[in-house]
């Protein structure tokens, strides 16, 4: 009888072998039924203006309904834009951070209403060489009030809107409220009091990770493996957003003004009020 057990033996620890790979397989099988979680990438590579904003707004809105996409990732290259459409944007932006992770990127430039909508992300990560803050409004300030033959108004300020010092109260305004998204963004973080915040400087992103502008440098690979630690998943699939969703959207340069040689400039080519960033070497407005 004790020459049989060898033989027992071996077929039950076969079987359990079998058992085992077979089970093994299955749930490899299986693992790939189940779809992976999904990190949302959000690019802005132009002015915040209508058109791009409306594009933004509506990635942001299908990465909140969507329950695969567990956190986003925002990729900026942008001087910034509009008061209104950066406002709008950054108001959104808040929304989805209160339910999903959201991380920003700067991949060249987030600077004035860039950095705005930076402000509302979890974490800011950026390229080495990256150009950040310059935190602060540009406008141009309405004429004086003027008579034009044979137009007549009911108001002193109907053909420009506003007095001049009340321009100046508005962009106080605006400059505060700006302060005030970066300082509820940033908290402890922050190592620039108000007044070297609200200098207007940019930084290079070295400059800006010791003033605490941003947490830290790398890859857009690793932004995004700090997006999905935050979300706490792993074998985690970046999707594009952009490509998700249907939008009528022409990127043109038609925010900024051109030069009667057709030469782009850096400046919006309407009058108004902007979180915009206008390099330093830009001579003059047109």
């Amino acid at each position: 009888m004790s020459d049989t057990l060898p033989g027992k033996n071996w077929k039950t620890s076969r079987t359990i072998i079998i058992f085992l790979l077979v089970s093994l397989l299955a749930g490899i099988a299986f693992s790939f039924l189940i779809p992976r979680p999904l990190i949302g990438i959000i690019r802005l590579d132009n002015a915040i203006y209508f058109e791009s904003a409306n594009a933004l707004i509506q990635q942001i809105e299908y990465a909140r309904e969507n329950s695969r996409i567990r956190a986003v990732l925002l990729v900026l290259n942008t001087p910034g834009g509009t008061v209104v459409d950066t406002e709008a944007v950054y108001l959104e932006l808040i929304q989805l951070q209160a339910q999903k992770p959201v991380v920003a990127y700067v991949q060249g430039m987030a600077a004035s209403g860039g950095y705005y909508l930076s402000a509302a992300a979890n974490e800011i990560y950026s390229g080495p060489s990256s150009i950040i803050g310059n935190v602060g409004v540009i406008v141009t300030l309405p004429e004086d009030p003027f008579i034009v033959e044979d137009i007549f108004t009911t108001g002193p300020y109907k053909m420009t809107g506003a007095a001049r010092d009340t321009t100046l109260r508005e962009i106080d305004v605006i400059k505060q409220g700006f302060y005030q998204a970066v300082v509820s963004g940033r908290g402890e973080r922050l190592k620039l009091d108000a007044e070297g915040l609200l200098s207007g400087q940019t930084w290079l992103a070295s400059e800006a990770l010791q003033n605490g502008l941003i947490d830290g440098l790398g890859s857009l690979s690793e932004a995004l493996d700090h997006t999905a630690k935050l979300a706490r998943i792993g074998h985690y699939e970046a999707v594009e957003l952009q490509d998700q969703i249907y939008y009528d959207l022409i990127y043109s340069y038609g925010f900024f003004s051109e030069t009667s040689e057709g030469v782009i400039t850096p400046f919006p080519n309407k009058a108004g009020i902007y979180l915009l960033y206008v390099p330093s070497n830009a001579r003059r407005l047109p």
